[in-house]
């Protein structure tokens, strides 16, 4: 009686199928892939390609939405233009009050401001060039206070100052600067039937690109030797942060008590900010290209993964003959779709890290890949690595031992 309990529990013990351990199942998953290197390759390739399209494209979108919040922070989002607008019932141009800027800058909350003034003259490399070619450079007086408020800084050479915006200096916008051709203070330029001495070039000035435009002299001299009529056109104003929509609403009426509908007044940051809202609605497309790549990359895997099953039929075969059950060469199968569609993923990411480094570097831009691209992407690899193995290891677990291995 004990003989043939024995017996049957050795029996048992011979049916009972080995059990994998994850180390098992990570040797037999890859070694599909070790005995077939280009392929491996050609197929990751795919994978590769769609992932780094993908990260590439919201990194480089990212890039370039973090340099514009970088320069908003820096110019800040706090400063306001007063404008003439026009009158209401007439439709005609208006003018600003002189006093408007000194009644701006009563108004609380408000921490600085800075003013220009349209000048009837153009400015020319020489006399010798003829009044009508003006190169779209308008000619402005300015306060000595606009470059604090506007926040901005000279390139090269000085701002204006008190003495020197007596007499016949310019600064010039690097816009001007450059359709002038003159690249260093010292050069002199025509206004108005007399040469001004260039004493600065202003740098970019992205809150105000009309500045960037213009040649700017001293508010005195404007009035003095350009015949300007001392009439404000911008007023610029900075105000606490916590203030800006107060502000607002004060300024048409401080800046012009009789007639405030006749006063716009406009908030110069708000491209920026929406440009860096929007920075990303373009790369949906590319978005779309990347993923459409990376489903051909998961379809390149299911194909290496049937005739993988289909060359290795007899090693199927023989596995099943020595006790490996149908859920083992599944996991076999699918382990070894997840390798290769991982690889691809890893050098997907890679290749899309790099793309955006090299983007961001040509442009000055900060390199900013997020971290859900990342995760994302290599997570959208797994996943389509699943999907791609499971018929290939569903049809190789479905395999009849002796069929296979008389295949082989």
């Amino acid at each position: 009686m004990g003989s043939r309990t024995r017996t049957r529990a050795s029996r048992r013990a011979r049916l009972t199928p080995p059990r994998l351990t994850p180390r098992d199942v990570l040797h037999a998953g890859s070694a599909g892939l070790r005995s077939r290197p280009m392929r491996v390759f050609l197929s990751a390739l795919g994978i590769a390609i769609g992932i780094a399209t993908m990260i590439a494209v919201v990194g480089i979108s990212s890039s370039s939405q973090a340099k514009l919040l970088r320069e908003l922070d820096k110019l800040g989002t706090n400063m306001l233009v007063a404008t003439p607008g026009q009158g209401m019932f007439t439709g005609q141009d208006t003018t600003l009050p002189q006093d408007a800027p000194a009644m701006i800058g009563r108004i609380d909350g408000v921490l600085s401001v800075g003013t220009t003034g349209d000048v009837a003259q153009s400015v020319r490399r020489s006399e010798n060039i003829p009044a009508a070619e003006t190169g779209g450079i308008a000619v402005k007086a300015a306060k000595d206070d606009l470059l604090g408020t506007l926040r901005a800084r000279t390139a090269r050479g000085a701002w204006l100052n008190g003495a020197t915006g007596r007499y016949p200096a310019v600064v010039l916008g690097h816009v001007a600067a450059q359709r002038l051709g003159i690249t260093e203070p010292g050069r002199q330029v025509f206004i108005g039937g007399r040469y001004f001495t260039v004493t600065g070039i202003l740098a970019p000035v992205p809150l105000a690109p009309e500045i960037e435009r213009s040649a700017l002299v001293g508010w005195t001299a404007a009035e003095e030797l350009l015949g300007f009529d001392g009439n404000p056109t911008a007023v610029y104003e900075r105000s606490a942060d916590d203030r800006v929509a107060e502000v607002r609403e004060l300024i048409a009426r401080t800046a012009n008590p009789k007639t405030p509908s006749a006063v716009s007044v406009t908030d110069p940051s708000a491209a920026l900010q929406a440009k860096a809202a929007t920075e990303g609605a373009f790369s949906t497309l590319l978005l779309g290209l990347g993923g459409i790549a990376l489903l051909v990359g998961g379809v390149g895997v299911a194909n290496t993964m049937i005739i993988s099953v289909l060359e290795r039929r007899h090693e199927i075969g023989l596995r099943r003959s020595l006790g490996a059950t149908k859920g083992q060469i599944r996991i076999q199968f699918v382990t070894e779709s997840l390798l290769l569609s991982g690889l691809g993923g890893l050098a997907g990411i890679a290749l899309g890290g790099a793309a955006t480094a090299i983007y961001a570097r040509a442009g000055d831009l900060p390199w900013v890949v997020p971290l859900w691209a990342v995760t994302g992407g290599f997570a959208a690899t797994l996943a389509i690595g699943t999907l791609a193995g499971l018929y290939p290891a569903v049809r190789a677990a479905r395999l009849s031992p002796t069929l296979a291995l008389q295949a082989g």
